[in-house]
């Protein structure tokens, strides 16, 4: 191989399991996390509470977040099929509840293989 400027390709490959990767909850996170995500800025910060998810498929993040709207009262930041990711904010009770209601039904109805719900 000749010493050139080459440039190294990188292929990034995800294998299509039936999975929740990611089920975390932020317990009172500060004001500046709100606003690089593009959240709603309104927000009782002293109540409040982030969830954050990743699964696989990515489209699971369109059942995920219908499941989170109705278990709780959240507001939806931000799902996307193409990724998987789900966030979600509201009072730290809401978001708890929404977060294991998505997990219980991950879990037991579409039998997914789902990781611990973490809080900090």
């Amino acid at each position: 191989m000749e010493d050139r400027n080459d440039q190294i390709r990188i292929v990034q490959e995800t294998v299509c399991g039936k999975e929740i990767t990611l089920a975390h909850v932020m317990g009172g996170p500060a004001p500046i996390i709100y606003q690089k995500l593009g959240m709603n800025p309104a927000i009782d910060y002293g109540a409040s509470a982030i969830g954050i998810m990743n699964m696989t498929p990515p489209e699971s993040a369109v059942i995920a977040s219908d499941i989170a709207v109705k278990s709780g009262d959240v507001y939806l930041g931000f799902a996307d099929r193409f990724t998987g990711t789900l966030i979600i904010s509201g009072e730290i009770a809401d978001v708890t509840s929404s977060i294991t209601e998505v997990v219980t039904y991950f879990r037991d109805v579409l039998h997914y293989v789902v990781c611990p719900i973490t809080k900090r």
